[in-house]
């Protein structure tokens, strides 16, 4: 029996022996290179999500265009005045490298502006990566896949608040 080993004394020589010996791969057959999941478009060339945050619920298109963000019939300056909540929504799109190339419609209902912005944002995220798969690992490790489980907690009986007790009298 021949000793097959190499000794290896640089990079160079690392990368060629894994070209080389790509181990137990069988060379018959084919290597796939496509994405695990399959792209999910609607008739008009867009893709839908929900997204969620606190009690905001947001139902998000995504489709191809010029970077035009539309939240219930209002462009998104004026339906998110503040800076800060603009800025959350467009995060996937710079994790991703997508600035200005495509174009969101989303309703949105429920919550206050900050929760709102975080269901567009995690509908957005959603959208995204279902138009293009081969961008979910950026998202999902950027942590916009996850919906966010905090929500307001309910209040108790016996209590003025969800942990706040009456106040006490000593007479």
């Amino acid at each position: 029996m021949e000793d097959n080993r190499q000794s290896l004394s640089d990079l160079a020589d690392l990368q060629g022996a894994v070209v080389a010996n790509p181990g137990n791969v069988d060379a018959g057959a084919p290597v796939s290179t496509a994405p695990l999941r399959e792209q999910q478009i609607d008739a008009q060339g867009r893709a839908y999500a929900t997204g969620k945050r606190k009690d905001a619920v947001a139902r998000v298109w995504v489709k191809p265009g010029t970077g035009q963000i539309i939240v219930n019939g209002r462009d998104q300056t004026v339906y998110f005045a503040r800076p800060t909540l603009r800025l959350v929504i467009n995060q996937p799109f710079d994790i991703a490298g997508r600035v200005g190339q495509y174009d969101v419609i989303a309703t949105v209902s429920g919550g206050g502006l900050s929760g709102q912005a975080g269901a567009v944002k995690h509908g957005i995220a959603q959208a995204l990566t279902r138009y293009e798969p081969t961008l979910r690992t950026v998202v999902k490790q950027a942590g916009f896949l996850t919906r966010d489980p905090r929500v307001v907690e309910r209040k108790k009986y016996g209590r003025a608040k969800a942990r706040r007790s009456f106040q006490f009298s000593k007479r």
